[in-house]
């Protein structure tokens, strides 16, 4: 785990698609944007504006995706468990591998990356109002 909000939290994704691939997670277990309560949508969006402000400090990347799959036919791996992708990208990265090659390609461990990650994010959460 990055960091614990009060009622959501970071993590790195087991299978990344590139180094520093985050998930931005509700505490409860909800399927659903419709399901979650303001406090949990504010949450999400305040530590998914930590992520991208991380992610980008950490590893400068050209681009980020940003994105949910809601439900199996979505390709959401936990189908009850809402949560938000981030994933970086840079111009000619390794990314296609998966599609094409169905290899993925990281030059980090998960534990670097969380080495890299994890103060920035105490930071952050730290100096919120």
């Amino acid at each position: 785990m990055l960091i614990r909000g009060r009622l959501c939290y970071v993590i790195l994704n087991l299978y990344p698609y590139n180094n520093g691939h985050l998930m931005v997670v509700p505490n409860r277990h909800v399927a659903t944007l419709q399901a979650t309560t303001v406090g949990e949508r504010e949450e999400l969006i305040r530590l998914t504006r930590h992520a991208e402000m991380a992610l980008t400090e950490a590893y400068a990347p050209q681009g980020i995706n940003v994105g949910m799959n809601l439900g199996r036919p979505a390709g959401a791996g936990v189908v009850d468990h809402l949560h938000i992708h981030l994933v970086p990208r840079w111009s000619g990265d390794t990314n296609f591998m998966s599609v094409i090659g169905e290899t993925r390609v990281l030059p980090e461990s998960l534990g670097e990356t969380r080495m890299h990650l994890r103060p920035i994010f105490e930071r952050l959460w730290s100096e919120q109002a």
